[in-house]
């Protein structure tokens, strides 16, 4: 293997982490070569708009507004994918690593639904394919998935995998404000965006899951195959009881694999997580992700999960990654093997919820319920009744004894059609996982 004096770099997308990466590498050069003993040039960046203001001043002659000609410019050694979205970043992607050259993405949604046509591509054409920075920002989850937990099987790993949304629900239950006026504010500060549909709705979460899956048990878990729900749901009066029962509330991923069948589940949705466990008390636009191994037990990482400070580290480190790869070959990095663990069914993933119902004020109303849940093996061990914002009706707020998510979801569906309950009931696992 000929080793290289200098590495060239190319950017594809010149936004907030693409400008990050550059002016990272541009203070921090000195460092950096005498770590990695090589000549880092930054070759070429791609932008949308040559005439754009930037806060890093990059010579006109290495911006181009065509990417793809960075992919497969012969002289560029690693290309990093920093533009988004699953279509022209594929593009780039595939035509870098088709050419045999080595790719650093910060892309969670590319991942998540092509990344089984990426690590082949990479395998046939010999390229590499690094992707730290797409997963919880700065905390290096993946680095010690692959490596540093290597000797691991995984029966549980949960974390907090969206800023946006930790944001949020901590504003909310410090300040007792709305879920709308703190998301207005969220946006005003730029941690929300305009369409906040991918944080709050739990997808950004899951195409975050799906990768931890993959790197865990080596199978690629479609959102289409999890369990997705939002935060769009809770209300102060959800807030309340966890401050009163001693849980916070959380969007938790949550990736499940069965000791005995190696089956795996992959779900994302509001948590009631025990105060006393260290997640519960990660907060504003932090991450946290707790890893259970077979021969570690429980290790917990926690960070900024966005910005382009905190991502710009993770791309770095992966180029520092890739230049090693390069100069010294690739034994450092365990292969990552797809096995095609087989998907859990719903019915064996158990725990408690709780429900909060904004029901009639009228007589009978828990016997029709109690009789609605029982027909579905759904045993209540609580009930707790608050005043309704609703004229005319009460808040009725159940948890169950341990059930499963089958039977909880048609238990729901049931609660939901009967005349005397009033709008979709809300629903909140009790994460009996994290003890």
């Amino acid at each position: 293997m000929s080793t290289l004096a200098t590495v060239n770099i190319g950017i594809c997308g010149l936004g907030t982490v693409g400008q990050g990466v550059w002016k990272h590498i541009e203070s921090n050069r000195a460092a950096l070569e005498s770590r990695l003993g090589v000549k880092l040039n930054l070759a070429r960046a791609s932008v949308r708009d040559l005439k754009k203001a930037r806060s890093v001043k990059v010579a006109a002659a290495k911006l181009t507004t065509d990417p793809l000609s960075i992919a497969t410019d012969s002289e560029i050694h690693i290309v990093c994918e920093l533009i988004g979205g699953t279509t022209l970043a594929r593009e780039v992607t595939l035509a870098a690593l088709k050419a045999g050259k080595t790719v650093v993405s910060a892309n969670k949604a590319l991942l998540c639904k092509h990344g089984p046509e990426l690590f082949r591509a990479a395998r046939k054409h010999g390229g590499h394919f690094f992707f730290e920075a797409s997963v919880a920002g700065g905390i290096p989850i993946i680095k010690a998935l692959r490596e540093g937990l290597v000797a691991n099987r995984f029966k549980l790993i949960y974390g907090i995998l969206n800023g946006t949304c930790n944001y949020i629900l901590t504003r909310m239950d410090r300040e007792g404000a709305s879920y709308p006026a703190i998301l207005a504010e969220a946006k005003a500060l730029g941690y929300a965006e305009a369409d906040e549909s991918l944080d709050v709705d739990g997808w950004d979460t899951a195409h975050k899951a799906s990768i931890l899956a993959f790197l865990a048990h080596g199978t690629w878990v479609p959102t289409g195959k999890m369990l997705i729900e939002g935060i769009t749901k809770i209300t102060q009066a959800d807030l309340s009881f966890a401050r009163e029962n001693g849980y916070a509330i959380k969007l938790l991923a949550v990736i499940t694999c069965d000791a005995v069948t190696g089956a795996v589940f992959v779900r994302v949705h509001p948590t009631l997580i025990p105060s006393t466990k260290v997640l519960a008390n990660v907060n504003e636009v932090y991450n946290g992700i707790s890893v259970t191994g077979d021969v570690v037990g429980e290790t917990v990482y926690i960070g900024r999960g966005a910005g382009q400070d905190p991502t710009a580290s993770a791309v770095i480190s992966d180029i520092a990654d890739a230049v090693i790869l390069l100069n010294r070959g690739n034994s450092h990095l365990p292969e990552l093997v797809e096995t095609r663990a087989p998907l859990a069914p719903l019915e064996s993933i158990t725990g408690r919820y709780y429900l909060r119902l904004e029901v009639k004020d009228e007589p009978g109303v828990l016997a029709k319920i109690a009789g609605a849940t029982a027909k579905l093996d759904v045993s209540i061990a609580s009930v707790l009744q608050r005043p309704s914002e609703i004229a005319g009706a009460a808040s009725l707020i159940l948890t169950t004894h341990e059930s499963n998510e089958k039977a909880i979801r048609a238990t729901v569906s049931r609660l939901g059609k009967l005349s005397s309950v009033l709008g979709e009931p809300v629903l909140i696992r009790i994460a009996t996982f994290a003890g």
